[in-house]
């Protein structure tokens, strides 16, 4: 195993990491913890629930609409004056939620959080990059993301304990001080980037993927609710997206530039990050409805029995970007791989009332797995690009983690769905699947491996 020394990441640029998280834990946070408040502000704006659903499904479509335009925003008017408004944006946005007078302001207002909540991470991993350089890229990446793993899973807890003593407009205020916080430190210290003269949009393109993106992530999604699969949506959707790609490589200033698929490294590592977010977007359904269905918890002891597996990946993910850094991103995945088999494999074996402690400990070493698997790929395919390029790269690899965790959390919901009400059945089958995605990672990794 090859390994070489770390460059050292000076204070400055660990401030400016650290408030760059401030984003992304607010956008992640903000994608889980408004879902278990829609009876409460469907009952209090008088809604019906299928409506009041789309305060949830239209804030997650908003986030896949405006990242295709992260890379050209980024390169006309530099990554951190882009990260700055989306920030702002998306704090404006909060507050509107909160004081929404009807279910339709309310929706309107959560696109306009989505929107802007969609291009906060893939800019502020821009920021990073291009401040930090290749060589030091895995130790800030992986910082971030503990914000990006770490805050959906927290999501629930967090809500449940607002919708506890407080009113659902709550679920939007909290985002007002974590904000503000970041506003405050990053227009004194987030440096604003360069700007490119890039030309104008290619307005044809965006309505393209536009209309193509969030209809697949839309069908994928009620596909592992309902468990139908509506090809009359998902079809025009994945014809929009080839029609798409097709028109970025033929146009002279694409709104994504796919020619960064043409270096081997970055086209195994950035699909690698696909499919690892499927098995880790799948896997939290998994987990999460193994303790609200087969342990009966509500959705506050549910976030109470989350915690070790959050915690075990946040603290695991600081060693993963020191460990990306010094041997590369495939020997850490296929670590992250092997002991995410170990530690899934019992589930399959174990009766829905194992022990809590044994859960526990199976819980936080998959948890640790998850930093080791999820993070590294993503990394390689950033550390393969110059920094110019970064804008682009962010965007595509964020698409692909946002697609492959709609179709893996889809897949894990059908799975578990089809074999309700046998709990312990469905919970083995569950677990049973994560272990096979797990062995998957190892064939991604070594992917990634082979092409370095």
């Amino acid at each position: 195993m090859t390994t070489t020394v770390a460059a050292p990441i000076d204070r400055a640029t660990w401030r400016i990491c650290w408030i760059i998280v401030f984003g992304a834990f607010a956008s992640g946070l903000d994608a889980s913890v408004v879902t278990i408040g829609l009876d409460s502000i469907s009952s209090d704006l008088g809604a019906d629930l299928s409506v009041t659903q789309w305060v949830a499904s239209g804030y997650l479509l908003a986030l896949a609409l405006s990242l295709p335009l992260t890379g050209w925003l980024a390169r006309r008017f530099g990554a951190g004056r882009v990260w700055l408004f989306s920030l702002a944006a998306f704090t404006v946005a909060s507050g509107l939620c909160a004081v929404a007078p009807d279910v339709v302001a309310l929706i309107a207002f959560r696109f306009l959080q989505g929107l802007a909540g969609g291009v906060l991470i893939p800019a502020g991993q821009t920021v990073l990059g291009q401040q930090v350089g290749a060589a030091r890229l895995g130790r800030v990446m992986a910082t971030l993301g503990i914000a990006v793993s770490v805050a959906p899973a927290l999501g629930p807890l967090a809500g449940g304990l607002i919708l506890h003593g407080l009113s659902w407009p709550w679920l939007f205020l909290i985002n007002l001080p974590i904000g503000a916080a970041g506003l405050f430190l990053g227009l004194r210290y987030v440096p604003r980037g360069s700007r490119e003269t890039t030309g104008g949009i290619d307005f044809a393109g965006l309505a393209l993927i536009a209309a193509g993106l969030p209809l697949v992530l839309y069908t994928v999604t009620t596909w592992g609710d309902t468990g139908r699969l509506e090809w009359p949506i998902l079809a025009p959707g994945l014809v929009l997206l080839v029609w798409f790609v097709l028109r970025c490589r033929r146009h002279p200033r694409p709104l994504l530039d796919f020619s960064l698929y043409r270096n081997r490294l970055y086209r195994a590592a950035s699909l690698a990050a696909a499919f690892n977010g499927a098995l880790i977007f799948g896997s939290g359904i998994v987990v999460t409805l193994y303790f609200q269905l087969g342990r009966h918890l509500d959705f506050v002891d549910t976030g109470l029995s989350l915690l070790g597996f959050a915690g075990a990946t946040a603290a695991i993910a600081p060693v993963t970007g020191r460990a990306v850094d010094r041997y590369g991103a495939a020997p850490v995945a296929l670590a992250g791989a092997v002991l995410a088999v170990v530690s899934t494999v019992p589930f399959a074996f174990l009766p829905v009332d194992a022990p809590g402690v044994v859960v526990q400990v199976l819980l936080a070493g998959y948890g640790a797995s998850v930093a080791l698997v999820s993070m590294p790929m993503g990394i390689a395919a950033y550390k393969t690009v110059e920094p110019s390029r970064l804008p682009d790269a962010a965007a595509q690899v964020t698409i692909l983690l946002r697609v492959g965790g709609s179709l893996g959390g889809a897949v894990f919901a059908v799975l578990i769905a089809g074999r309700l009400p046998d709990l312990d059945t469905a919970f083995r089958m569950g677990f049973a699947a994560i272990s096979v995605g797990a062995v998957g990672s190892l064939a991604t990794a070594l992917s990634v491996r082979r092409a370095s």
